[in-house]
């Protein structure tokens, strides 16, 4: 049994899925912070559970040539970042090999991950910014597993229009003396500072607060317009809710405009705060060329996209099939996705808006017959419901697009029950220097010919 506080000799032999090394010591599975695969060195003991233990890197005796010196000087001490003592390439296998773990052993699938799309630029490529504001006054994000917030003023993957609107934001709680949320007492204004920004860096900046209004408004609008280059609109969301969700229930505007628009894929979206939209726009084409590639389509399909959000993945499919059906929980986002595709003149969509479980069933209960399934889900995946009521409708294919390898590979399970097979898989990776990855699956739909074949498509 290994104990607390002594040091162990390990070889570092590949990743855990929140970035961690692997290591083995005396039998025993051992998550190490700060690791490289394929190094010798020394490990301390953190804690010891009953079958794995967690420890950190101590010394290196025989350095990987991936290590590298990481580049940021919150890394270690904000939990934003995972993979910032590797090199991009090492990161890269590190995630397609999470993702390949994950069909294997969770999905029990045969499939193999055929690639991993990296990015151009691993830095600077977060288009969506949330931070938390403690009660201190602090803007900055969470400590690694806590609710204690570093105060950053420069992140290496958020925008520079981001870090400009997270200054402002210190300045004016400070020249104010604005309270701030207090998840302990449930007490204080300002809970989150929320940035959008557009590849024409423009941004949209959404203040969340406890309550329904924040003390000189005006003058907080006046100070985003100095400091916030090329900002179209402050908006302020309510949130009165315990507990840490972000977004509130309902929005007022206090300057300026309370949407904004981005191309993507050849396509224009308007985004209200509200609306998903993929955090890293670049990679965001890729991970949509290559769903639209799994798809199959030669424009006589009909699409049944849920968790469609501002209407993306529907309107890049809709150039490509005959209908697309998209359906999204938020009614926003279905606004948005509504006027999207009027602005983007695409006529063969149409949108719900509804819970996906709900959806899925109405539509399978009205015998509704898609030639393919998209489904995006949160990471939490899909309900079991969801993945009843699709199989029900009998599509040839469901695409699924991840973004947790380890509920796509439940479902993939899931899905294998109701005589599903997941064909094709490649990961995209949207979230450099970041444990998190992007992954497509196509699974098609089991026929005894292709059973018969070995399940070829």
């Amino acid at each position: 049994m290994l104990k607390k506080n002594q040091v162990y000799s390990a070889v570092i032999e590949g990743y855990s899925s929140e970035g961690l090394g692997i290591a083995r010591i005396d039998g025993q599975v051992v998550f190490v912070h700060n690791a490289v695969r394929g190094e010798a060195c020394d490990v301390l003991i953190l804690k010891v559970l009953k079958n794995t233990a967690f420890g950190k890197v101590t010394a290196i005796r025989e350095p990987s040539p991936h290590r590298v010196e990481p580049d940021c000087p919150y890394y270690g001490k904000c939990g934003g970042c995972d993979f910032r003592h590797m090199d991009y390439e090492e990161e890269l296998w590190a995630k397609r090999q999470r993702v390949q773990d994950a069909l294997t052993r969770l999905g029990g699938s045969d499939v193999t991950v055929e690639e991993i799309l990296g990015a151009a630029d691993p830095e600077r490529y977060r288009n969506k910014s949330q931070y938390p504001i403690a009660a201190d006054g602090s803007v900055g994000f969470y400590r690694a597993r806590t609710h204690q917030v570093t105060d950053v003023a420069h992140c290496l993957i958020q925008k520079s229009q981001a870090d400009a609107a997270a200054e402002t934001v210190r300045q004016y709680i400070k020249e104010y003396g604005v309270s701030c949320f207090d998840e302990g007492t449930g007490r204080g204004l300002l809970r989150h500072l929320y940035v959008r920004t557009n590849s024409a860096g423009e941004s949209l900046i959404c203040l969340l607060v406890n309550g329904d209004r924040l003390p000189h408004e005006a003058e907080l609008v006046d100070i985003i317009q100095k400091h916030v280059p090329k900002a179209v609109g402050v908006v302020l969301g309510v949130n009165t809710r315990p507990g840490n969700a972000i977004l509130g229930d309902r929005y007022r505007t206090l300057w300026g405009a309370d949407t904004i628009t981005d191309t993507l894929c050849g396509l224009t979206f308007r985004l209200s705060v509200p609306s998903f939209y993929q955090v890293n726009r670049d990679q965001a084409e890729r991970l949509y060329e290559k769903a639209v590639e799994f798809a199959g389509l030669t424009g006589k399909e009909t699409v049944l996209d849920l968790y469609c959000g501002a209407g993306t993945i529907t309107q890049v499919m809709a150039r490509k099939a005959r209908e697309v059906i998209g359906a999204e929980i938020v009614p926003e986002a279905i606004e948005d996705a509504k006027e999207n595709a009027k602005r983007n003149g695409i006529e063969n969509v149409r949108f719900f808006c509804g819970d996906a479980a709900a959806v899925a069933a109405d539509f399978a209960a009205k015998s509704l017959r898609p030639d393919v399934i998209c489904v995006d889900p949160p990471r939490k995946g899909l309900a079991p419901e969801v993945v009843e009521a699709a199989a029900s409708m009998q599509p040839q294919r469901i695409v699924y697009v991840s973004c947790d390898p380890a509920t796509l590979g439940r479902d993939v399970k899931r899905f294998a029950e109701y005589g599903y097979r997941a064909a094709r898989a490649a990961a995209v990776d949207l979230f450099p220097r970041t444990a998190n990855v992007e992954t497509v699956v196509l699974m098609t739909r089991m026929t005894p010919e292709n059973m018969m074949d070995g399940g070829s498509v």
